[in-house]
């Protein structure tokens, strides 16, 4: 079996924003040391606030947060809520929306167009083990799809031993929906292989992207481990929401392979036998995409070149009441 590690993973995929690189920061300069340079990409964060009855906090300011990594402050970029555009920040902590001249990336700008709306990448179990419920599925996938947000793209990947690109990335409704009826029944179930694959072109997209998970739980094919994807998608900032039609008393190991995805890439995990659960879930996940705020920052000077934990603080929350969801952080890039 071929060992896939993540340093396989990114010799072949893009960064998390490949024109927004800023230069290396260099530490460990005394003689005889090594010299570690941890490549410090421009940072994509989304997250939701809830109340203490798990209702959605809206109409925060930049200024409500405090966003730190490995406990230091750092300095937004931009901001965002739902799919609204994207506000820049300035040095001074003002914001203005961002203008059409800052979107050259050889100049360090941001293309606006990339930060308004998410890339939703839905991944479609197709295996044999969705014979039984394999349009109720599908038919639940196009609800979501014609629901979502106009600013939102969607592709519609689908998979069985192999990965097949349904529909590429798309604002247009109809090429998507005709990618997804396309969609056969397959054999065995090779889901972390097809979710690494999914990532890796996720990976190569500018702003805010999540990947659907769709699937009825086993895997039967797969080369690569759950654990080592899921690092990927940590890393990469890459949120996974998990809608299983598997019983979970009936397969314990894939429910809680699932929910440690979600929960550690600031998704969630949805366990849903019905149709519908299932349209219930992907409404919970429209409604997470509505009302979420999206950050990008570049990481200030930090010595560590492990996992970095990434916090994130409403400033008004005298009472400690809201809730944040959100990734908990993420492991840079080094060499020597």
């Amino acid at each position: 079996m071929p060992n896939f590690t993540r340093r396989h993973f990114f010799a072949t995929a893009t960064g998390l924003i490949p024109a927004a690189v800023a230069p290396p920061v260099i530490f460990g300069q005394d003689a005889g040391r090594p010299t570690f340079r941890v490549k410090v990409d421009l940072v994509v964060l989304s997250f939701t606030v809830t109340d203490s009855k798990g209702r959605y906090v809206n109409g925060l300011k930049p200024t409500d947060f405090r966003i730190l990594e490995d406990g230091i402050q750092q300095k937004l970029n931009t901001f965002a809520e739902g799919s609204k555009p994207p506000l820049q920040i300035m040095d001074d902590g003002s914001s203005k929306p961002m203008a059409t001249a800052q979107a050259d990336p050889e100049k360090g700008g941001i293309a606006t167009d990339a930060f308004v709306g998410t890339n939703v990448f839905v991944l479609f179990d197709t295996s044999n083990y969705m014979y039984r419920g394999f349009v109720y599925a599908s038919d639940a996938i196009a609800d979501f799809v014609r629901g979502m947000d106009r600013a939102d793209s969607v592709a519609v990947y689908t998979f069985s031993r192999n990965l097949t690109r349904a529909s590429q990335l798309s604002r247009d409704r109809n090429d998507v929906l005709q990618g997804l009826r396309k969609a056969v029944a397959g054999d065995e179930a090779a889901l972390y292989n097809g979710l690494l694959l999914t990532l890796r072109d996720a990976a190569k997209v500018p702003g805010r992207k999540v990947v659907i998970v769709f699937s009825n739980g086993p895997d039967s094919a797969s080369m690569v481990a759950p654990d080592d994807v899921r690092a990927v998608a940590e890393d990469e900032g890459i949120p996974i929401y998990v809608i299983s039609t598997s019983d979970v008393s009936r397969d314990p190991i894939s429910s809680n392979v699932f929910r440690r995805l979600a929960s550690r890439t600031g998704g969630k995990s949805f366990f849903a036998k019905t149709w519908q659960k299932q349209v219930e879930a992907f409404e919970s996940i429209r409604e997470d995409l509505g009302n979420s705020y999206t950050v990008t920052y570049r990481p200030a000077p930090n010595p560590n070149e492990g996992f970095r934990k990434i916090g994130v603080e409403v400033k008004n929350d005298v009472g400690k009441k809201y809730r944040v969801s959100a990734r908990p952080g993420y492991r840079p890039r080094t060499g020597t």
